[in-house]
């Protein structure tokens, strides 16, 4: 069995490839050698691809697949994910991609998987949307649906605006050749749009600091004078009133109060448990890490992804994968106990067994939503518990995504069904 990564030599995994049985590899690095020919895939008897909802476009699993699609003599696939896609479409491409001919699925309440799970608990804990930032939300509203109106004026969005519609409609104007005044113009009123989109999902979903460096960031765009509609933007007199009511607020988003109740809870139970928090936004993890550290027997730490991001309260760099590593020891060794984590902890790293997993906001993700969760409840009881605002886009993520997997479910026993089809009609000829 030989381990390849990124980091033994290519002329050293050209040797291995010889001898070895078993190999173990990042999809990214076979399909390199590939492409430079370092060898070929005619022996590979059985190839498995984990987390195989990524086989779709350029992705390297792809680019891996239909290499053995042509160089293999005795083709095997199994191709394994908890979370393959929402839609019949994207699965049935997933399939065609790898060549996949059966299809099974199994839950948690599969009769030859349930005896070897442990209990999963699940809890939506409700807060309340407070007024004082119900002010701020109404003149953000007005704004942004007075752009939704400019935008169906020009006759370039319709239907329902949702920031999904708008970043479709915001990429069919930008890949318009010819472009007229009202092309310039609903580009312009797509981008504010989009941005105070952007500044809600703050105020509801996340933490009033993320909602005020998200505002700053506005203003220092407009005095340097990025963009015309960002300039606009901030002299509009509801964006104003938006931002002075704002740094008058002395509250944090409810949710933060309600997470640390829950973490409390939780370690008065059990002292040596271990907590994932997942936050989107990498501002909103800063804070939580923040509040819980003021807990005594609480160490938090921030588990972010390698790329470098700014923000209003000096520079949060990224982790590189060393220092991921690092920080998952000891997570292991309780050194730290609770991980505010963005979505690079969903997927892909060895992190253990936690007690608690702890959604800070629902995501209209299925495969997400499914990844996050799949965290607890394996080994060991666990229990998953979500934060939803009452009356706010927390309301509509989590059923968003509560739908999506329903239909998950459904498009793969549809595809089942095909394919068991096809078979009889084969086994007929």
């Amino acid at each position: 069995m030989q381990l390849f990564t990124g980091k033994t030599p290519a002329n050293k995994r050209k040797e291995i490839w010889r001898t070895a049985e078993f190999i173990f590899s990042t999809p990214q690095c076979i399909a390199n050698d590939l492409d430079k020919m370092l060898y070929k895939l005619d022996e590979v008897s059985l190839l498995v691809v984990d987390e195989c909802h990524r086989c779709l476009k350029n992705y390297a699993y792809n680019r891996v697949a239909q290499k053995y699609k042509t160089q293999s003599t005795n083709r095997k696939v199994l191709a394994l994910t908890a979370s393959p896609g929402s839609d019949k479409e994207t699965i049935t491409q997933v399939c065609k991609n790898l060549g996949i001919e059966a299809v099974e699925i199994r839950t948690r309440e599969s009769p030859d998987v349930k005896p070897y799970l442990q209990e999963l608990e699940f809890e939506k804990i409700e807060v309340d949307f407070p007024s004082e930032f119900l002010e701020i939300k109404i003149l953000l509203e007005e704004i942004y649906n007075k752009k939704v109106s400019e935008l169906k004026h020009r006759k370039v969005l319709f239907g329902y605006a949702s920031k999904t519609m708008l970043l479709k409609a915001q990429g069919r104007l930008m890949a318009q050749k010819r472009k007229n005044m009202n092309t310039f113009m609903a580009v312009s009123a797509c981008a504010t749009a989009l941005k105070i989109s952007h500044a809600l999902t703050l105020l509801e979903t996340q933490t009033i600091s993320s909602f005020i460096t998200y505002l700053k960031d506005l203003f220092k765009q407009a005095a340097e004078k990025k963009s015309k509609g960002v300039q606009k933007l901030v002299a509009n007199p509801a964006f104003a009133k938006a931002y002075t009511l704002t740094t008058m607020l002395n509250k944090e988003h409810p949710k933060i109060e309600a997470l640390k109740n829950i973490v409390k809870e939780q370690f008065q139970k059990d002292p040596d448990s271990r907590i994932i928090i997942f936050a989107q936004f990498r501002e909103t993890v800063r804070t939580i890490s923040e509040e819980l550290n003021k807990i005594p027997e609480i160490n938090a730490d921030n588990f972010v992804g390698q790329a470098m991001k700014d923000h209003g309260k000096g520079r949060m760099t990224g982790l590189k994968q060393r220092e991921q590593k690092a920080m998952i020891e000891k997570f292991k060794t309780g050194e730290i106990n609770v991980l505010v984590a963005t979505s690079i902890a969903e997927e892909g790293l060895d992190i253990p067994e936690v007690n608690e997993v702890i959604f800070y906001e629902p995501i209209p993700s299925a495969i997400r939503s499914i990844q996050r969760r799949g965290r607890t409840a394996r080994l060991s009881k666990g229990t998953l518990k979500i934060l939803v605002t009452k009356k706010t886009l927390d309301e509509i993520f989590h059923y968003a995504a509560y739908h999506k997997e329903k239909r998950m479910h459904k498009a793969i026993d549809d595809i089942k069904k095909d394919f068991e089809t096809e078979d009889k009609q084969q086994t007929l000829l």
